[in-house]
């Protein structure tokens, strides 16, 4: 029963840690023929970000150093599909950019949550099908809240706008520059800006808050340039540089209150993420996604023109870089818009890319897998009750194995010793007196009170081990001894017994004999149980996973071998569940029984040679 405990627990905490472990992934769908596992990597050695953001863009910027594939895809990357971490919920996405001859592809994708301090959150990008039609959406790339998010990559004069408010600029003088930091981006001589209109959702509504943000270079110091102001009738909200530090500026009509970069100074020549927050009565200024400097403000509703570049009155120009623009109407959190950036620059901690698969013929997983994904809750309930049968047997089995080789080590060893000494059978009873275990230890052997995996690794007799033999001499000596040793005749003491007491002496180890028999079989009951109950159980779970098959089938009205087919291969695996059971317990079981036909043969031809030495001696 012990031994049956043990296997039953073992059971439970084998299903609890599958339950908990990482899911096998699976091939999103057969028409890809590759992937890409990509692992967002939010930990302190790498993106350093503790906060769990949600809904984040991140950038995916293949290359030949990370994807060698690009022949592998349609020329235009539009077989391109990135599908999250359970591989089964595809992601809102959009391409940027896609050189197949340059082998060079700038993705934005939307990924519904980050783990902050941790480098286990992944996604997949499968490529690899020349039926695929355009997947992307670049507008459900981007939550409710991002107004304004300007890649530079399309023609001037055309839509820019990459979000789903489609907030064209009125007025575009910037230079595109081809080769940016991502894809494309705006060059600005001092004399060019980027204005655009007041619309609907870009405007700051002070009981939301408002973020902008860019990746910005310059060649040399500023003088007060604005990189982007938000500017309506006297009121301003500015993210600029003067001379080598960036600066957020709230200016309600004419008294401003400026936060300059507190530490550290913009390395000309180089990219840096510039952001400004305003919300929650604060005004925050976010340099290369760390708080730079925050002051205390009371903001305004501002529902004017978005100027980028200077200021709506040609003042305040900015000479250098610019890519990546993006607004947000609410203030974002600080983890959001580092996990921003840590995908955006050229150092990109974020993303690492990891190795590429390919779909194996016939589907990405083998057909055993798929037929596992289709097994139904009545059908893994009966799976799990055979698991745990199956558990308890071989607990059993293993368990019974080692008891059953000490036990005949032990009859052997006692068995040369007790031949040996064969002039005095009683010679080693005196010899182990101290050795012998206490009658309640007897008792507890013999009833099966003690787990026999115990016995076998704790025995009490360190001479001979749990030998079922010397226990047989021990109960015969035992009360051989009790006759000897009460028979007196005047002053001297009678060595002798008469044929009713060796009968009686014959019975007693007869009695122990069984005793020790059914200890030998204790738990072979569970054997036979799976043995015979196993394939029942999944007999039953394969009939009740077929029943519920048809229902489906008729309930649907769709009649074709694709519905029935999987409803059935996945009912058939309890049955092959409980021939899993049946089948090993069946082995361990004859096995088991011969060894212990044997040793009760070894013990009953133990007590005819025992009766006749006592009868011979004490006669």
């Amino acid at each position: 029963m012990r031994s049956l405990r043990a296997g039953c627990t073992l059971a439970l905490f084998l299903f609890a840690w599958l339950g908990a472990a990482s899911p096998a992934f699976a091939w999103w769908s057969d028409d890809w023929s590759f992937r890409k596992e990509i692992t967002l990597d939010l930990s302190p050695a790498a993106a350093d970000i503790a906060g769990n953001p949600t809904d984040v863009p991140i950038l995916i910027r293949l290359s030949l150093g990370n994807f060698g594939y690009f022949g592998d895809t349609k020329p235009d990357g539009s077989d391109l599909r990135f599908v999250a971490a359970d591989d089964q919920t595809p992601l809102k996405f959009h391409v940027e950019r896609y050189d197949s001859q340059a082998q060079i592809a700038f993705a934005w994708v939307r990924v519904p949550k980050l783990t902050g301090g941790v480098n286990t959150d992944k996604i997949f990008l499968y490529y690899g099908n020349t039926k695929a039609g355009a997947g992307a959406d670049a507008g459900g790339t981007y939550d409710a809240n991002q107004v304004l998010v300007y890649h530079f990559g399309a023609p001037v004069g055309s839509l820019q706008d990459a979000s789903s408010y489609k907030s064209e600029p009125g007025n575009f003088t910037a230079e595109v520059n081809a080769a940016s930091l991502i894809g494309a981006g705006a060059r600005f001589a001092g004399n060019q800006t980027i204005s655009v209109p007041s619309t609907a959702g870009l405007r700051l509504a002070a009981a939301q808050g408002f973020t902008v943000s860019a990746w910005v270079r310059i060649e040399g110091p500023q003088q007060q340039a604005y990189v982007a102001t938000l500017q309506d009738q006297g009121k301003e909200l500015i993210l600029g540089i003067d001379g080598t530090q960036a600066f957020a500026r709230w200016n309600p009509n004419g008294e401003g209150v400026t936060v300059t970069q507190s530490t550290g100074q913009l390395t000309t020549a180089e990219w840096h993420h510039l952001a400004l927050r305003a919300g929650n009565g604060k005004l925050t200024l976010i340099v290369d996604g760390t708080d730079a400097g925050e002051a205390t403000i009371t903001l305004a509703d501002v529902a004017g023109t978005l100027t980028v570049g200077g200021s709506a009155a040609g003042a305040n120009r900015l000479t250098g870089e610019l890519d990546e623009l993006q607004a947000s109407n609410i203030a974002r959190p600080t983890e959001w818009i580092k996990a921003a950036a840590r995908s955006q620059g050229v150092v990109a901690p974020l993303v690492v890319y990891g190795g590429d698969a390919q779909r194996e013929a016939g589907g990405g997983e083998s057909y055993f897998a798929t037929t596992l994904r289709n097994v139904t809750v009545d059908g893994w309930v009966i799976i799990a009750v055979l698991a745990v049968l199956f558990v308890a047997s071989t607990a059993i089995m293993l368990a019974k194995v080692l008891y059953l080789s000490r036990v005949v080590q032990g009859n052997a060893k006692f068995l040369a010793e007790f031949r040996r000494l064969s002039d005095d059978p009683a010679a080693l009873e005196r010899r182990e007196a101290k050795n012998a275990a206490t009658e309640e230890e007897e008792s507890a052997f013999e009833e099966g009170r003690e787990s026999q995996l115990m016995s076998a690794l704790t025995s009490n007799n360190e001479t001979f081990g749990i030998s079922t033999l010397w226990r047989l001499y021990h109960h015969g000596m035992r009360e051989t001894m009790k006759r000897i040793e009460g028979q007196t005749a005047g002053a001297a003491r009678v060595r002798s017994l008469s044929p009713q007491s060796i009968e009686a002496i014959r019975a007693t180890m007869d009695a122990s004999m069984t005793r020790m028999v059914q200890r030998l079989n204790g738990g072979m009951v569970w054997l036979t149980i799976a043995i015979s109950g196993g394939p029942f159980l999944g007999l039953l779970g394969t009939v009740v996973g077929v029943m519920i098959t048809f229902a489906a089938i008729a309930a649907s009205g769709d009649v074709n071998i694709n519905a029935i087919a999987p409803g059935t291969a996945a009912a058939l695996v309890a049955t092959v569940a409980g021939l899993g059971v049946a089948i090993p317990c069946l082995f361990g079981y004859n096995y088991l029984n011969t060894r212990i036909k044997e040793i009760g043969a070894d013990m009953r031809v133990f007590v005819d040679e025992f009766v006749t030495r006592i009868a011979e001696t004490y006669t």
